[in-house]
């Protein structure tokens, strides 16, 4: 096959593909083996439902209906794209007898339109709006894996993990914020096996495309000398100032993160014991990054005796801990994108990191809000957070969360290796 990404290389025969497929899959599911022809990313796919929990009977579980439903639509950032997703994607789906969806950066199904006679059979399998579609909820599907792997995706058939979804096919591609580059969530396009044709994936990939750039038109910007910086879930943070947008290198990150933190100052030497845990390093070495950190932004942005940034910086870390505060729960955790620059070892980085996570699932726990202890669990960085699955079973004691549950309640008793 010529691209792996792609369902079908040309002149396959769909349907005996799906026979081989329907196969494979009753093998791994009895067996834990993947034969020929499961590409990589179905196969990958697979076992990480399997580590999630998920089984081939399972279903998905609808958690927002009705007016929470129309809510927290209303207040996502992909609601301002949706005409321009109907207008590129409607035609096409109701022609086709496909459905168009979108779902948030967790897998949760937005919006789901299309065909009548197509809906009404999507029903039956929970494909509707407010349903949870993540792969750690409901294995592998076009969406989910989509923002598992961070790229657009097919699924055909019997590609499915589980079998009541085998019939159908979809293609998938993930949103991106375009000023942060965070995930936002999915579009997708679901139907029959005609789908599988390679216009289907370079369809929904276009079409994100064409969402971000419509969401760069539309995103308020920062107030005038101002600047945002966005440093949760990434490794690398974005500063963006006066229509620019810098990609600052992990310790220059590191370093507008703690200022911003600080915006009275910190001296030369508050500055060199909060980024290296070696006492040994000279300060001459400090002094050559933020150097060429005042180069990046500009010489006047940064000033010294004390090291401090001249302009004012709305940060998502001081968004997450300002709705703490007010005890907007649901809004810190919107806007927490995942741990802070995640790779830093500076010591100021990993006491803050752990007092925002910490703060926010504490907060999550004690509010048993069964929406938002799903979205932590499930989350790369909740996935194995037994706390947060405790108080999700709980208040959501489905099969899943108990079969997950049970899984790392197991790995914490096995006795670990000398």
């Amino acid at each position: 096959m010529t691209d792996s990404w792609l369902a079908l290389e040309p002149g396959a025969d769909p349907a005996e593909r799906a026979r081989t497929l329907r196969r494979a899959h009753e093998t791994f599911t009895a067996a834990g083996t993947v034969s020929r022809p499961v590409r990589a990313v179905v196969a990958e796919s697979w076992r990480r439902s399997v580590r999630a929990g998920v089984g081939p009977d399972g279903a998905a579980s609808v958690e927002l209906m009705d007016g929470d439903l129309g809510a927290y639509r209303a207040e996502h950032p992909l609601a301002r794209v949706m005409p321009l997703v109907r207008e590129l994607m409607g035609t096409f789906a109701a022609d086709g007898e496909h459905l168009l969806a979108v779902c948030d950066a967790h897998g949760r199904l937005l919006w789901v339109e299309g065909h009548p006679a197509t809906r009404r059979r999507a029903d039956a399998m929970n494909f509707v709006p407010g349903a949870r579609w993540a792969e750690s909820s409901v294995g592998t599907n076009a969406p989910g894996t989509a923002m598992a792997v961070g790229r657009p995706v097919q699924v055909f058939t019997a590609e499915h993990f589980i079998r009541r979804v085998q019939p159908w096919t979809c293609a998938a591609a993930p949103v991106h914020d375009p000023r942060t580059g965070r995930v936002l969530g999915a579009v997708d396009i679901t139907g029959g096996d005609g789908l599988a044709h390679p216009h289907s994936l370079g369809f929904v990939q276009a079409v994100a495309r064409a969402a971000e750039s419509q969401l760069a038109l539309t995103a308020p910007q920062p107030p005038c000398g101002g600047a945002e910086l966005a440093a949760l879930g990434r490794d690398e943070a974005l500063l963006t100032t006066d229509g620019r947008r810098v990609r600052l290198s992990r310790r220059h990150s590191e370093i507008v993160v703690l200022l911003a933190q600080h915006p009275e100052g910190l001296t030369g030497d508050e500055l060199l014991c909060a980024l290296y845990e070696d006492e040994t390093v000279p300060p001459v070495t400090l002094r050559a990054e933020l150097a060429r950190l005042r180069g990046i932004l500009d010489p006047a942005r940064l000033a010294s005796r004390p090291y401090r940034l001249t302009m004012p910086v709305e940060s998502d870390v001081t968004v997450v801990e300002r709705r703490l505060r007010a005890g907007a729960v649901t809004g810190a955790a919107t806007a927490y994108a995942g741990p802070l620059l995640p790779g830093s070892q500076a010591p100021a980085v990993v006491r803050l990191r752990r007092r925002l996570a910490d703060g926010l699932r504490a907060a999550l726990i004690a509010r048993r809000d069964p929406d938002l202890l799903a979205d932590w669990a499930h989350a790369p960085w909740g996935e194995d957070d037994l706390d947060v699955w405790r108080a999700l079973a709980a208040v959501r004691p489905t099969a899943t969360v108990h079969s997950r549950l049970a899984a790392l309640e197991s790995e914490l008793a096995a006795p670990r290796a000398p």
